[in-house]
């Protein structure tokens, strides 16, 4: 029988060539799972489903509403804060379409589209709808990469080492 002794070191300890390995070693430590999940319950928790996405060549993020736009800005308006992209979006639609309301309205009850203004209405909703569908695809990619570039970024490879109290030989190499 023969015993062998091995010095560990946590990340914080190791020289900075052996950290330059350690890294290395673990680029993608944070993104080897369902890195999305938590974007995709946020985007659920407001009424719409990510039905898929690529923040590489494909750059595109397919999404789906479960509610009627309205609640769906309603809900985002409640959820995220004043700052957040999304919010901003949804602030701005429900304006917009508040406005195309009263537009085509009777002029006395500005909350409710006249009869005789119904397709012209329409064409203009649709157009609005699509604007918003197509921006909030277009923030959920962003968030989407966003998180990719956090989570495979230095410092979130060393908070995620140091959590989960790895330790590595002298040359940065687990053991």
């Amino acid at each position: 029988m023969k015993t062998i002794e091995i010095q560990l070191f946590k990340f914080d300890e190791l020289s900075d060539k052996a950290k330059e390995k350690a890294l290395t070693q673990y680029y993608d430590w944070n993104v080897n799972f369902d890195w999305w999940d938590s974007v995709y319950y946020d985007a659920k928790n407001v009424g719409i489903t990510i039905n898929g996405f690529d923040i590489d060549r494909g750059n595109y993020c397919k999404i789906e509403f479960r509610y009627d736009a309205e609640d769906i800005c309603q809900k985002i308006i409640m959820e995220y804060g004043e700052n957040c992209e999304t919010h901003k979006i949804a602030t701005k639609f429900l304006s917009d379409y508040e406005e195309l309301v009263k537009r085509y309205s009777d002029g006395i009850k500005t909350n409710i589209v006249a009869e005789d203004n119904y397709e012209d209405f329409d064409n203009e909703d649709i157009e609005l709808h699509s604007e918003l569908h197509h921006e909030l695809s277009e923030e959920y990619l962003f968030i989407l990469r966003k998180e990719y570039e956090y989570l495979t970024s230095e410092d979130a490879i060393i908070e995620s080492l140091n959590a989960n109290e790895i330790e590595f030989t002298i040359n940065g190499e687990t053991y």
